[in-house]
């Protein structure tokens, strides 16, 4: 299938090392279910040896996302045996396991970073592959920092590696450095010069630093790449990697040029793109290509008289093709649950069972009271808070804000606690916001300093539900970020709901557990661990 693109995904392990985003491993599991419902080949679901909580983040996806007609579930390793080990204990439970190992191949990394020559470098490379190859048909070998390693050294690794097992070779831009001409010129140069190169898939795995990342993946397509490691919202190290999104539609609207295809299920774009930024707390910018809020919205008088007139002389994808849709979800008070499950298997929510369609069918009279029309927005947004919130350590009760012209902003906050019992504080600050978080603090003993806070409106109108984002920093020793989400169609109450969110991760991975729970509920927050790691 020489006109096939892999598309190998790995939010979930480079994307979850971008700074500020947290996943714990329930988050990790429904974003890895919604990735495979999107079509990707392979979820590169962590770095196994990178703590205990992430091998088992991996061991879970390989055993229920990881089935026969599943993608293939690659966890990393670097090009030591205790990684691959690790590697291989967390991917076995899959159907199409890959170990992923990876070492450097350019000087500066030789030199100031590896401390070692190019035969040990090219000694380990080989060693470890088959290392790795003993354990798992399917081993992807990546020359880390390839785009600034010597060509014929680079090379040389390659063709040790093809030799000694590996079934993908990956050239990734690890620091963004490469352009689109120059980088295709490095991939055409492998897969002319390296002996065994036609027995394995090259593959891309290409940086954001000066903005080429999609440029430079795209040109790797070009020149014979025919896997390319991307990530959702383009999430990663630093700036980022090429973005998942902007790769796909890319070769899906400009077919005639690139005459590519892949396995993914474009409409489900927005449904992964949103999942991914409430779960790792990113929010994605208005402006970003493809699944940003003002990707398919139109201001300029003149572009809007040219949309009325044919949509083509302003959008060159038509909006339902990435998961948008222009009719309303005309669901109100009166719709019954029949048709509400109707929607809601329409919409990729089919897994839910009868329990969880009712909660959220009662959430969603709720809200059809307050607003005439439940838009399709509404609803995802109504999903996304019921069902993408980590355990409830801190169940929050009830909240009640007086604030003013020119009173002054006092809140107060129930909260039922792990021990079960219901606490409520009342508190003032400079304005509403900060008068519930001082108020949630006084009952939550979880020192944290506020880094981010960040609202913006569902849909249009006076009545919209509203979404908030919080991102705070814990105040021990070792300070790590975590996020919160929440909505409602009152924005004090999603913002308590954002606030309250985020704790309760932090009070997972301190080892509480939430009201009525028994021994055996256990904090899924090892993932959180933020050891240093290289990576590609």
């Amino acid at each position: 299938m020489n006109d096939y693109v892999r598309i190998f995904d790995t939010t979930l392990r480079d994307g979850e090392q971008s700074p500020g985003a947290t996943l714990d491993s329930h988050d990790k599991l429904e974003i890895a279910g919604q990735l495979a419902r999107l079509g990707v080949d392979v979820i590169e679901a962590g770095f196994p040896a990178a703590s205990p909580g992430d091998l088992e983040s991996v061991r879970r996806i390989s055993e229920v996302v990881g089935t026969p007609d599943g993608p293939i579930i690659a966890g990393l390793a670097r090009a030591v045996t205790k990684d691959i080990d690790a590697c291989r204990e967390a991917v076995r439970a899959a159907a199409k396991p890959r170990i992923h190992t990876f070492i450097a191949t350019s000087d500066i990394h030789l030199k100031h970073k590896l401390r070692m020559n190019r035969d040990q470098v090219l000694a380990r490379a080989a060693e470890m592959v088959a290392y790795a190859r003993q354990y798992c048909d399917d081993v992807e070998f990546s020359a880390e920092d390839a785009s600034r390693s010597d060509p014929a050294f680079l090379h040389e690794v390659l063709a040790a590696v093809i030799e000694a097992g590996a079934s993908t070779v990956n050239i990734p831009d690890t620091v963004g450095y490469a352009e689109p001409g120059e980088f295709a010129e490095l991939i055409r140069g492998v897969m002319a010069n390296v002996p065994g190169v036609d027995r394995c898939i090259v593959s891309t795995h290409c940086h954001d630093d000066l903005g080429l990342a999609v440029s430079n993946t795209l040109a790797g397509i070009q020149a014979g790449a025919r896997q390319v490691e991307v990530t959702m919202n383009g999430l990663g190290e630093r700036a980022g990697n090429a973005a998942l999104e902007e790769v796909v539609m890319a070769l899906h609207t400009r077919r005639g040029r690139f005459a590519m295809r892949t396995g993914i299920d474009t409409a489900q774009l927005m449904r992964t793109s949103h999942l991914v930024s409430v779960r790792t707390g990113i929010t994605v910018p208005p402006n970003k290509a493809v699944v940003g809020a003002n990707a398919f919205a139109h201001e300029s008088g003149i572009h809007q008289d040219g949309m009325l007139k044919h949509q083509t002389t302003y959008e060159i994808m038509k909006p339902e093709t990435v998961g948008l849709t222009q009719s309303k979800l005309v669901l109100g008070k009166h719709s019954g649950r029949h048709a509400f499950r109707s929607r809601l298997a329409e919409l990729g929510y089919e897994h839910l069972d009868k329990g969880q369609v009712n909660r959220a069918f009662e959430r969603f009279k709720n809200l059809a009271d307050k607003k005439k029309v439940v838009t399709e927005a509404d609803l995802e947004a109504l999903l996304a808070d019921e069902f993408y919130q980590p355990p409830q350590v801190f169940v929050l009760e009830s909240v009640h804000v007086s604030c003013g012209l020119p009173a002054l902003p006092t809140a107060s906050v129930s909260i039922t606690t792990p021990d079960g019992s219901y606490q409520t504080q009342a508190s003032t600050g400079t304005g509403p916001v900060h008068a519930i978080f001082t108020a949630i603090d006084h009952i939550v003993p979880i020192a944290v300093k506020l880094e981010e806070y960040i609202v913006h409106a569902v849909t249009g109108g006076m009545n919209a539900l509203g979404e908030v984002t919080v991102r705070v920093q814990t105040c021990d020793e070792a300070p790590r970020t975590f996020s919160g989400h929440g909505a409602d169609t009152d924005i004090l109450v999603a913002s308590a709901k954002a606030y309250v969110a985020a704790l309760n991760k932090i009070a997972m991975a301190a080892g509480f557990k939430p009201p009525g729970a028994g021994d055996e509920s256990q904090a899924a927050s090892d993932s959180q661990s933020e050891q240093v790691v290289s990576e590609p």
